[in-house]
């Protein structure tokens, strides 16, 4: 805090303002609305809320959502490994492009991308058609809600592995290729346990979003109980309903996932210092 106060020659009232205003801002926007959801959903009691998450349609939902991140994840881990390595360790033509690529979904709103979803795989969509007369059916089922749980969540492993494998340079593959190495056994001893850190971020940011994905799961669900709605959803459908015990319950669960999620980054940055980057 002295060496800050030297450099900018703020006084000790202006430092304290300004920390004091940033906790106010979480608190209003972070912490007081986590403690409302905790606040509602115990409010008719434990009994209420056991009840609400043994629920049916409740289960129902968190099988469907963690059957989605078990798909999904381990998905965008293999894509973001291989595209991570392929434009940090080599030069060719469409790499920028492919960066470009990486980054859409982080441009696109989930609504839109679930839309485009629906225009491609729907019933009147470009291969609508086709997979009727297959009897395929990708919209309003679980196909559709992974594909775009897939698109929404593709880019966080790969954007956490890109910068650092940059960093790392190509030295250390070039000198266990030229000791004799195959390129998976350098892949498995040299490059992975450099990155094993900020691949274990990635994979957990990308599988919290996947949890908590609402905008394009929307879209292409079709809303049906007990078979298509994920967490989030099945929170919608109870607010709306006005049974808000209910609904707080579920979105009890999704906090926790998002307090879990902040514990483990704090261990990785811990554990992994320099070699995660946020």
């Amino acid at each position: 805090m002295r060496i800050a106060s030297s450099v900018t020659g703020e006084s000790a009232l202006v430092k304290y303002l300004l920390i004091g205003l940033a906790l106010i801002w979480l608190a209003g926007f972070l912490l007081l609305p986590l403690i409302v959801v905790f606040v509602e959903a115990l409010r008719q009691g434990v009994g209420a809320y056991l009840t609400a998450l043994v629920h049916d349609d409740a289960l129902a939902a968190m099988r469907l959502t963690l059957l989605v991140s078990a798909i999904a994840v381990p998905a965008n881990l293999v894509f973001g490994l291989v595209a991570s390595w392929s434009i940090a360790k080599f030069r060719f033509r469409g790499r920028n492009f492919l960066i470009t690529i990486i980054d859409i979904p982080f441009s696109v709103s989930p609504v839109i991308s679930g839309l485009v979803f629906v225009l491609l795989f729907g019933a009147q969509g470009v291969f609508g058609a086709f997979l009727v007369s297959q009897k395929i059916q990708i919209i309003f089922a679980v196909p559709g809600i992974v594909l775009a749980t897939i698109f929404v969540t593709f880019p966080f492993v790969a954007r956490q592995l890109i910068p650092l494998m940059q960093a790392q340079g190509i030295d250390e593959e070039e000198a266990a290729l030229s000791l004799g190495a195959s390129g998976f056994r350098t892949f498995c001893l040299v490059t992975l346990p450099n990155i094993k850190w900020a691949l274990f971020y990635g994979v957990l940011l990308c599988n919290a979003r996947a949890m908590g994905e609402f905008g394009a799961v929307s879209v292409v669900s079709g809303h049906i109980r007990g078979l298509t709605n994920t967490m989030p959803l099945h929170v919608e459908i109870l607010y709306n309903e006005y049974n808000f015990v209910a609904a707080f319950a579920t979105a009890s669960l999704l906090a926790l996932l998002a307090l879990v999620t902040l514990g483990l980054k704090t261990l990785l940055e811990r554990r992994g210092g320099r070699d995660v980057k946020i």
